[in-house]
């Protein structure tokens, strides 16, 4: 009777341990994913397109009259001196058709330059309101009552209407030099003793040429382009934005600038969100509706020239002691975001709520605590409570 039931018992176990094997066998193996921790530390979100340096003050020097043009000597890259000649144009007889065009252009640069001068006043007072506003702030910084950020802020936008002004100068110069060389186009309705007279185009700047648009001898229409003058060491930065993303970014924002040839990302500011848009077809044939953001560079650096190609991240939100974890372990569950997380080997479907999100990483606001692993770039392979391996 003993025997029987040792032997019945050594079936049991053997059924017990042949059962466990073939449920062993048969058992799905673990699927191997990527895990990586949820951490707190600095987020930072962007908006990101590419850009190209500019010279701040680029002048389009034009024919000021119809005539014949003398092969410009200059090549790109020369420096010319403030009221160098640089062009010489044989003006042709004038009819009055041409002379009243020629007087209207003159009356529309007076104008002008009129405008620059009021705007020189108007930028003046803002230099003042931004001055006293950086000594304001200092006075509070000292006793407690501003912080490092507001004070950094206040001397940028200090700098950023210094900058302004300088603009508005250089803008105002134009337009008076303007005017001479529209007054000069005059002289072609003179005669003088049955002589041509021959009218030199002169530099409005002291910089280098950046480009020759016209360089061989022949016959132009007033207002032709001849040459861009520009002070390549004097640059900025000009992104074009989607308008869409074009209204989160502000003056004052920091610029981050990635592959331009250098080891370290160049820093500029945004100084104006120009506003008014335009209309770019994209490498797709997509009509979109973009805006040009121009930025000051912090520390330009040498090796930068005019219309240089800038990878632009500009920074609209920053934060120092956020929840996050990368953007690619999150998904979608209806309306709401979610992510798998590794709980004891398994993995486990959890709704999270997100707060800001940059490029490669996002904010945890709900839902997920400091440590807990997440998926990383979760397939349709993974299911609630399947069994997981972290990939090696």
């Amino acid at each position: 009777m003993k025997k029987n039931r040792k032997k019945g018992l050594l079936y049991i176990i053997s059924a017990v341990i042949l059962l466990g094997v073939i449920i062993w066998v048969f058992l799905p193996s673990p699927v191997e994913v990527d895990l990586q921790r949820a951490q707190k530390g600095p987020l930072m979100v962007t908006v990101d397109e590419e850009g190209e340096t500019r010279a701040k003050d680029r002048f389009i020097v034009a024919s000021p009259v119809a005539g014949r043009l003398t092969r410009i000597r200059l090549k790109e890259g020369d420096p010319v001196g403030f009221n160098q000649s640089i062009a010489v144009i044989h003006p042709l007889p004038l009819g009055r058709r041409e002379s009243t065009e020629i007087r209207a252009r003159l009356q529309a640069a007076e104008a002008l330059h009129r405008e620059t001068e009021v705007l020189i006043e108007q930028t003046r007072i803002n230099v003042e309101k931004s001055r006293r506003e950086r000594q304001r702030m200092e006075q509070l910084q000292k006793n407690g009552l501003a912080t490092q950020q507001e004070m950094e802020f206040s001397r940028d936008a200090e700098k950023l209407r210094n900058e302004e002004l300088r603009a508005v100068q250089m803008k105002a110069q134009a337009a008076a030099f303007e005017v001479k060389a529209i007054q000069a186009g005059l002289l072609a309705l003179e005669e003088v003793k049955g002589e041509p007279q021959t009218i030199a185009v002169r530099s409005p700047v002291s910089g280098r040429v950046l480009k020759v648009l016209e360089k061989n001898e022949q016959v132009v229409a007033p207002g032709t382009p001849l040459l861009v003058l520009g002070n390549p060491s004097q640059l900025e930065v000009v992104i074009d934005l989607l308008t869409t993303e074009a209204v989160k970014v502000k003056p004052g924002h920091t610029v981050l600038l990635d592959n331009w040839g250098g080891n370290q990302p160049l820093e500029a500011r945004v100084r104006l969100v120009e506003p008014w848009g335009f209309t770019k077809v994209s490498a797709l044939g997509v009509e979109e509706k973009r805006v040009n953001v121009i930025a000051d560079f912090v520390d330009p650096p040498a090796s930068l020239g005019d219309g240089f190609r800038v990878e632009a991240r500009i920074v609209i939100w920053k934060g120092e002691e956020v929840l996050k974890i990368p953007a690619s372990a999150l998904f979608r569950i209806g309306q709401n975001w979610a992510v798998f997380v590794n709980q004891e080997g398994r993995a486990r479907r959890r709704v999270v709520e997100v707060g800001r999100q940059g490029t490669f990483e996002a904010e945890i606001v709900k839902g997920l605590k400091e440590g807990e692993e997440v998926f990383l770039h979760p397939s349709n392979q993974i299911k609630d409570g399947l069994r997981i391996v972290k990939r090696k």
